[in-house]
């Protein structure tokens, strides 16, 4: 069985939630993807590496990748740990959501951005606002963007808010593939 496929089943019988919840965007769904409950998963976290790296592979000088802590984490870590496994130099870095109130008082956490290339992840996207809010903090320390990549895409707009505001979008699964179409 391929890699995605894997993941998929994974994100399927482990991470979708059925009943009655309010998303972030206030909108009422009959289910819920609840992806830290796969991507902090031993068995999981290196599929979903491996399935992100392949989605990004080809999109050029890309020197890191992360996003909004806390969805965006592990699977930044993930990514981080699959390409050093393949020789690839993928970085991460976390964005807080607001500049720390101590030490450098940053909101961007890890290497150093500015002039970078990137990737901004999210784990599950509804509205699109977490990976823009992650790209406001990044063009703050000079960082390039070179486009969203999310694990699960819910079809629910940030697609199409994403590449209006002028950044490629980059899903790895959609809900057809998890049968919630």
């Amino acid at each position: 069985m391929d890699t995605r496929r894997k993941l998929i089943d994974y994100i399927s019988a482990d991470a979708v939630f059925h009943g009655d919840f309010t998303l972030t965007s206030g909108k009422k769904a009959t289910y819920y993807v609840d992806l830290r409950k796969v991507s902090l998963d031993h068995r999981v976290a290196p599929l979903i590496g491996q399935v992100m790296i392949d989605l990004i592979k080809d999109i050029p000088d890309v020197v890191a990748v992360g996003g909004m802590t806390m969805g965006a984490d592990p699977v930044a870590t993930a990514i981080l740990h699959q390409g050093a496994a393949r020789g690839l130099a993928y970085d991460a870095f976390v964005v807080r959501k607001e500049p720390k109130d101590h030490g450098r008082g940053r909101q961007v956490e890890g290497p150093d951005l500015a002039g970078k290339r990137v990737i901004v992840l999210e784990d599950t996207s509804t509205t699109g606002g977490s990976p823009l809010a992650a790209i406001e903090a990044l063009l703050k320390v000079g960082a390039i963007i070179a486009g969203v990549a999310v694990v699960v895409d819910r079809s629910t707009g940030a697609r199409e808010i994403i590449e209006e505001a002028g950044y490629p979008y980059y899903a790895a699964i959609g809900l057809e593939d998890l049968g919630l179409s």
